[in-house]
């Protein structure tokens, strides 16, 4: 049997990881060809030609003196940590199929638990910002959403939909012309009702996209959005996941689920956008692993610095 080309491609190994980033210098200088790749540009005049001053890791503008870092205003600004481990965390969390948890990133790094948490969530953000402006499907294209929920029923609680201890979530794929899965995301919703549907239809999945979606009354609120919507009867049990209509979107479920499980245990519910747009970023750019390197560090350099509220939240969470 012929083996997966996308499951079997070599990626980035480690020995080659740091061949390209394994010292300060190379990190700078990759950083400085992924923010600048036209050469030096100040940002207050745009001059091209620059003095670097070595003692403080700074460059100045020869024609208005102005003194610009490297990671200024990016999500590397203000941070003591060498680019070195920033860029072990990029290597990590981008070739890891399932994830890597923030506790066994600080045993790789060698850093406090609460440092590799703030890094990991830092880019998980990034990841989620970026997916967040790239909707599903067009013209033509055909998109397959379900409905899904994060964590289990508590003890003694109530099950089913509604149970406070899930996060809803709708999964959406966009699958390709030969059939197989090509795009992912991974929304959370505040629940299953049509005008929340109906926004994040709006804001997912491009007009005019072929949408496939069981008989859930909310879904018909797709159609308002602009879309071609198929519902299908699927009723319940073990049979209704085998479906062929939804094979890639329970695929995608079960892997997703499967991942959480196995690699964080459980999630709390205002992280969940991050971690769920971790795994749809790494879905969406499997086909090579080699590049997601620089690709997600060349977005990280274009966002800006995560606002002090959020990374409070390592102190509640660790």
């Amino acid at each position: 049997m012929a083996r997966n080309r996308v499951q079997f491609q070599k990626g980035l190994s480690e020995r080659q990881f740091r061949e390209l980033y394994g010292t300060e210098e190379q990190c700078r200088a990759a950083l400085f060809g992924w923010r600048w790749p036209n050469g030096f540009a100040c940002p207050r005049c745009g001059g091209g030609r620059y003095s670097e001053i070595k003692t403080r890791r700074l460059m100045q503008c020869r024609t208005c003196r102005r003194q610009v870092s490297l990671s200024a205003g990016t999500i590397f600004h203000s941070s003591n940590l060498p680019l070195t481990v920033w860029f072990q965390a990029l290597y990590h969390i981008t070739q890891s199929k399932k994830g890597v948890s923030s506790l066994e990133l600080a045993r790789r790094l060698g850093v406090a638990y609460n440092t590799a948490w703030k890094i990991q969530h830092k880019l998980m953000q990034v990841m989620l910002e970026r997916e967040a402006g790239q909707p599903l499907g067009g013209r033509g294209r055909r998109v397959e959403i379900d409905d899904a929920y994060l964590g289990g029923a508590r003890s003694g609680g109530k099950r089913g939909r509604g149970a406070p201890a899930k996060t809803p979530f709708v999964a959406a794929v966009e699958t390709a012309d030969k059939g197989g899965a090509h795009r992912l995301k991974l929304t959370p919703v505040r629940g299953f009702r049509k005008a929340e549907i109906k926004h994040l239809a709006r804001r997912t999945i491009a007009p005019g996209s072929t949408v496939v979606s069981d008989g859930l009354s909310c879904f018909s609120a797709i159609a308002e959005a602009g879309c071609d919507h198929h519902p299908m009867i699927t009723g319940g049990g073990p049979q209704a996941v085998k479906l062929q209509a939804f094979k890639w979107v329970n695929t995608t479920l079960g892997n997703v689920k499967n991942g959480i499980r196995g690699t964080y245990h459980a999630i709390r519910p205002k992280h969940t956008p991050r971690y769920l747009a971790q795994f749809a970023y790494r879905f969406n750019r499997r086909y090579r692993l080699d590049e997601m390197i620089p690709r997600l560090a060349w977005v990280a350099l274009r966002t800006p610095p995560m606002p002090y509220r959020l990374l409070k939240l390592a102190e509640n969470s660790a």
